[in-house]
């Protein structure tokens, strides 16, 4: 008589750590692709350079762990978080904080915490706020929109813009720096339409959007950044038809910035806190929602608390952007999101098979202490 051997149902799937990496990764060059035509190459040499940086600081530090370096190479989270961070850096940003921002993800937010799968917090958000916070001058030095630069000018080359970031490529760059004439000037910097909208303390939004020519000559959010939002949202979109992630923490994000920004949003008042449009499509908002806060480790788990997790995320980015010290706020949002992740896991976490109740870890602990005790 044949035996049948009867085992639990488990989930199959062609996807694997690398391949959810290599997506993730692909569904990014839209956003790459928008920022260099609206700001130069600086973006690309940014993630090229942190890619670099990020593959040998974990070749490093695998070998000091004795643990096998290739095989934790293929699984591309550290370049993950290298093109993460590097899309998040000011275009033609010194190398040096490329390389400061990316060691400090891949070692210590990362590794220092036993590697992928243990980081609490999103390592490419706590490079980018280190960065932040240590270095306020070249973090927050944007270029201008290429259709703000004078009709006598240009936006760098690619080569010009290497010697920008790598100044040892300019035998130049060491005559003079302090001194430089102004037919020499490498570039334009401006402040983000989030920097510009804070400051605005006096106009009319609608006399605002008259006057900055940011704005003027954008259609929404400001000039260049709303096509860079719509793109990283089309990189989003991919990965939600490849089913990387569910929908329920980038829809709770936006839909509660939206709700947000439009019980605030006065047209009529210079004390407007920005339209919904505005604060959707400008800074990192689609970045932050399709790119950030699905990190499956530092987010909620279940899908309730995911959206909860998103809804939270969409609150604190529209207080930070409103009142707080700095315009745009995803990076803080998310690190902030990341420490309560378990605490929402505790109450949305789905019921146990064959229990009429969800789980309660208190009560579970409870439990266990009085069957100690007797």
């Amino acid at each position: 008589m044949a035996l049948l051997k009867l085992t639990s149902p488990h989930a199959h799937t062609t996807q694997n750590t690398a391949r959810v990496m290599q997506l993730v990764i692909l569904a990014t060059i839209p956003g790459l692709i928008a920022l260099t035509l609206f700001f130069g190459w600086g973006s690309i040499i940014n993630v090229t350079l942190s890619c670099i940086v990020a593959v040998a600081c974990e070749a490093i530090v695998m070998q000091l762990r004795k643990r096998p370096v290739m095989f934790y190479l293929k699984d591309y989270s550290a370049i993950l978080t290298a093109v993460l961070l590097g899309l998040s850096l000011p275009p033609l940003a010194p190398w040096w904080i490329a390389v400061v921002g990316t060691s400090f993800a891949i070692i210590i937010a990362k590794n220092l915490y036993g590697g992928l799968g243990f980081n609490p917090f999103n390592p490419a958000m706590i490079g980018y706020v280190v960065l932040l916070i240590s270095f306020p001058v070249q973090m927050t030095a944007w270029p201008a929109p290429a259709e703000l630069y004078p009709a006598n000018m240009e936006v760098p080359d690619f080569w010009r813009s290497m010697q920008i970031v790598l100044p040892i490529l300019n035998p130049d760059s060491m005559v003079n720096i302090v001194t430089t004439a102004p037919n020499t000037i490498d570039a334009y910097t401006a402040a983000t339409p989030l920097d510009i909208f804070k400051q605005n303390n006096s106009l009319l939004v609608d006399q605002f959007y008259k006057k900055e020519e940011f704005f003027s000559q954008g259609r929404w959010a400001g000039l260049g950044w709303e096509w860079i939002n719509i793109s990283f949202l089309i990189g989003g979109c991919y990965l939600l038809y490849r089913k990387i992630f569910t929908w329920h923490a980038p829809l709770g994000m936006l839909v509660s910035l939206a709700l947000c920004s439009l019980i605030f949003y006065d047209s009529g008042s210079s004390t407007s806190l920005g339209s919904p449009l505005f604060h959707l499509l400008s800074g990192a908002t689609m970045f932050g929602a399709f790119f950030i806060i699905t990190d499956p480790v530092t987010s909620a788990t279940s899908n309730r608390g995911r959206l909860v997790y998103g809804v939270l995320i969409g609150i604190l980015i529209f207080i930070i952007r409103s009142w707080g010290s700095y315009p745009d706020a995803v990076a803080f949002a998310v690190l902030l999101m990341n420490f309560a992740a378990p605490l929402i896991d505790n109450y949305t976490m789905p019921r146990t098979y064959g229990h009429s109740k969800s789980r309660d870890k208190s009560k579970l602990i409870k439990k266990e202490d009085e069957i100690d005790a007797s």
